[in-house]
Formats: C-alpha cells, sequence, structure tokens
C-alpha cells in the first residue's frame, strides 16, 4: 500500500488521516506534518503508530503527499518540495483557491497534481469533495484521489475551470447551513423557546430535510412546496424572505466566495 504524507495536520487533514485508517491503511503508512509540537504529540498519542514528519522527510518517505495547509502558507511548503519531488510522487492539494498550475510552475517537470476541494463534513466522514487532473495527472491518479477521498464522503470529477465555483458552492457551502440554522434558533428564542429545545427543533429538521434531498428523487421546489399550503403559515415566511431579498443575498454571497477564490489563486502568479 502507498506511503501518504498528509502536509498541515488541522481539522481537514486529520480528518482525511482518520478516514484513511477506518478504511484500513496501517498508521505505519501515515505521516503528517504539523509545526506546533504540541499538537503533534496530541495526534500521535490519538492514532497510536502514526508519526509525526518534516516536509523533506515526508517528500522523501511518501508516494502520495496531501497539502492541506492554509493557501497563504504553501510559498514555503512549495519551497522545500521543489528540489526533493519527481515524476513518481503525487500532489494532492486541498487548498482553497490555488490552481494545479502553481504546483507545476514550482515543481520539477511532470509531476502529477490534482486540485481537490473538499469541506468539513469530512470530519464526520460526509464531505463533498470535488476533483480535478493538472496536466501530467493521468486516469490512473484521479483514480487513486478517488479512492483515497471516498474513505471520507462522496466525490466527483469537475473540470478545473469550475473549482472556483465549486469552492464557493460547497466547499463553503457548510457555513451557509450553519448561518441558518443559527438564525433559526434565534428566531425560536424570540418566539419563547428555550435555547436548547429550539436547537434540537432545528437541528433534527435540517437533518430529516437534507435526507429527504438526498434520498428521494423530488427537486427542491417539490419538497418546498409539500410543505406550503395555501394562505398557511410557511407561505407567509417564504413570503418575507422574498420581500427580505434571502435568495438575492444568497446569490450575491455566493458568488463574493467565488471571487475570493479566484483572489487566493492570482496572489501567486508571480
Amino acid at each position: 500500500m502507498s506511503v501518504i504524507a498528509v502536509l498541515g495536520a488541522g481539522k481537514i487533514g486529520e480528518a482525511l488521516l482518520s478516514g484513511l485508517l477506518n478504511g484500513g491503511h496501517a498508521p505505519g503508512d501515515l505521516l503528517f506534518t504539523e509545526r506546533y509540537e504540541e499538537r503533534a504529540r496530541e495526534l500521535e498519542t490519538r492514532y497510536p503508530g502514526m508519526k509525526a514528519a518534516t516536509v523533506a522527510d515526508a517528500a522523501r518517505r511518501a508516494d502520495i503527499l496531501v497539502v492541506a495547509v492554509k493557501p497563504q502558507d504553501i510559498e514555503p511548503v512549495l519551497d522545500e518540495l521543489a528540489p526533493l519531488l519527481g515524476t513518481s510522487s503525487l500532489v494532492v492539494s486541498l487548498c482553497a483557491g490555488l490552481p494545479t498550475a502553481l504546483y507545476e510552475r514550482r515543481l520539477a517537470e511532470g509531476v502529477p497534481v490534482v486540485r481537490v476541494m473538499p469541506n468539513t463534513p469530512m470530519l464526520v466522514g460526509e464531505a463533498m469533495s470535488a476533483i480535478s487532473p493538472g496536466k501530467h495527472a493521468t486516469p490512473e491518479h484521479l483514480a487513486t484521489v478517488k479512492e483515497l477521498l471516498s474513505h471520507v464522503g462522496q466525490v466527483v470529477e469537475v473540470p478545473e475551470r469550475q473549482q472556483d465555483a465549486v469552492t464557493a458552492l460547497s466547499g463553503s457551502g457548510p457555513a451557509y447551513f450553519f448561518y441558518l440554522v443559527e438564525a433559526m434558533i434565534d428566531a425560536g428564542i424570540l418566539l419563547g423557546l428555550p435555547r436548547a429545545l429550539a436547537g434540537q427543533l432545528i437541528i433534527q429538521s435540517a437533518v430529516g430535510a437534507a435526507k429527504m434531498l438526498a434520498e428521494g428523487q423530488d427537486h427542491p421546489v417539490l419538497l418546498r412546496e409539500a410543505v406550503t399550503s395555501p394562505a398557511g403559515t410557511t407561505i407567509n415566511a417564504i413570503r418575507e424572505l422574498e420581500k427580505h431579498g434571502v435568495r438575492a443575498a444568497l446569490l450575491d454571497a455566493i458568488e463574493a466566495a467565488r471571487d475570493r477564490s479566484e483572489e487566493l489563486g492570482r496572489a501567486h502568479e508571480s
């Protein structure tokens, strides 16, 4: 089995490592890098047999290097990787906004790169990850990345030109749902419900609604209409949402997230 190194063991990095362990990968075949010593020791204790490494050591030992650092921190990582990686290595980028062309410019000619946009439900094994190949990545490389990510959720392949839109929609998407749930809990409190009860009502409603979307065949519009009786409570609520431009605000918000993803990529063009 391939040796896999995760460069940057934050929440997403740890979630991937945990998913790989649960999927049958041996701890000795997994490495991670972590800038904070305390965090490194914490992970080694939590996952016995899995060891922290330097970036250089990970580059020498691993067949697959998953880059999961913040986009702003990519430059020093690439500086360390550049003299050490060859075409036998596979680089998997989980960094929002960073195109495969950036890695291809900075690493040796022919190093295969696959760009991935995951999201935080990876922490509970329910990620939505979109993958795109760089110019040196083969169908076999894509199959390898799909297999890795299948341990933590679902995977789709998209053209790289769509990755900034994917980042805005599903990469940031969980935050929009959390924001909405937060507001609905506040509404429950405003209406006189205890916070704990309001939270329980809304969270289970969200879980049930998500299951209906995932397991059913009906379009979201039909599901919404099924709750919206003539002259009932729901249509009055929908009228207020439309009056306040919630739909338009959501479109603008996702477009703004797309624009920021594009900016993150352009920041490294030079």
